[in-house]
């Protein structure tokens, strides 16, 4: 872990700080397991807004600052990370809100809909909140494009948890924990590395002209990023295919086909899991390899 060193007026001996990131996580997660042990000891409805805010912005925003903290431009202002974070997070979440509701009905290629509306719509925010930025080179368009999908997960993490605590039995702490804790594990590997893969490609788009403008590049790179989405989010629905199609019996088969749900066997139960976790952790590695890639290429463009 690095370490920032400044040194001490009076004594002159360096004084070693932790990074800003580290600072908040700690902080953040200290702060949250205090929150969730007193909410179940006093069962105190007026502390669930603090454990679902806590719960839903403290991964994105450690992230954010991490990545703040890496960047190659000094002069990336700490505001223009607020806006994105906020603004771009919610112009994402209501903009997918609306053409999800008006375009998207249930079928197959659902996933496929969801992934290109929640991509379009994020590319979209930053290239309007970006639009008068004096310098624009692909790391800070990463830095800056993770910024966007960080806070669109934290939104989205927060409507989620509300969803999870309300149920038919009444309020659920724990499924409200659940859930967070389930969403602050994968946030790192959804929408802020997919959205922080379309920003490098933006602003490599704009080149030495410095003007956002579309190339086939991005185009493709859109497609790509929407398509990983729509893998990511339609994994389950997948393990499940493939697991009966390589292992049901016919019995099972024919109950299927009299609308019947069949009871999985252990071994399919296991196939299942490891499917879907195995197809998670694909579409996370050749995420990150692209974006390693993008963020190299900012390094040579220099």
């Amino acid at each position: 872990m690095a370490h920032t060193i400044h040194h001490s007026a009076s004594a002159g001996a360096p004084v070693r700080t932790r990074p800003a990131w580290a600072v908040i996580l700690v902080t953040g997660l200290l702060l949250w397991l205090a929150t969730v042990a007193i909410t179940f000891l006093t069962a105190n409805a007026n502390l669930v807004p603090t454990l679902v805010l806590l719960g839903s912005f403290l991964v994105p925003v450690t992230f954010v600052a991490w990545a703040y903290e890496h960047r190659d431009e000094k002069t990336m202002p700490v505001g223009l990370l607020f806006q994105l974070f906020v603004v771009g997070g919610i112009l994402g979440i209501l903009g997918a809100s609306v053409l999800e509701s008006y375009l998207l009905h249930p079928a197959w290629w659902m996933f496929a809909g969801v992934g290109l509306i929640e991509e379009g719509v994020k590319l979209a925010a930053l290239a309007l909140l970006t639009r008068h930025l004096p310098v624009r080179t692909v790391r800070s368009g990463v830095v800056l494009g993770a910024t966007v999908g960080f806070g669109f997960a934290a939104f989205e993490s927060a409507g989620y948890a509300l969803n999870a605590l309300l149920t038919i039995d009444g309020l659920s702490l724990r499924s409200l924990v659940e859930t967070e804790v389930l969403r602050g594990l994968l946030a790192p590997f959804g929408h802020g590395l997919w959205t922080a893969i379309l920003g490098g490609l933006l602003f490599r788009a704009a080149g030495s002209t410095g003007r956002l403008r579309l190339s086939w590049g991005l185009v493709l790179g859109y497609l790509g990023v929407s398509a990983l989405h729509a893998l990511w989010d339609s994994m389950h629905g997948v393990a499940v295919l493939l697991t009966f199609l390589l292992t049901s019996t016919e019995g099972q088969q024919r109950l299927f086909q009299l609308g019947w749900i069949p009871q999985p066997t252990d071994e399919q139960v296991h196939l299942f899991t490891l499917l879907s976790l195995g197809g998670l952790v694909v579409i996370t590695v050749v995420a990150l390899l692209w974006l390693r890639g993008i963020w190299r290429s900012g390094r040579l463009a220099r």
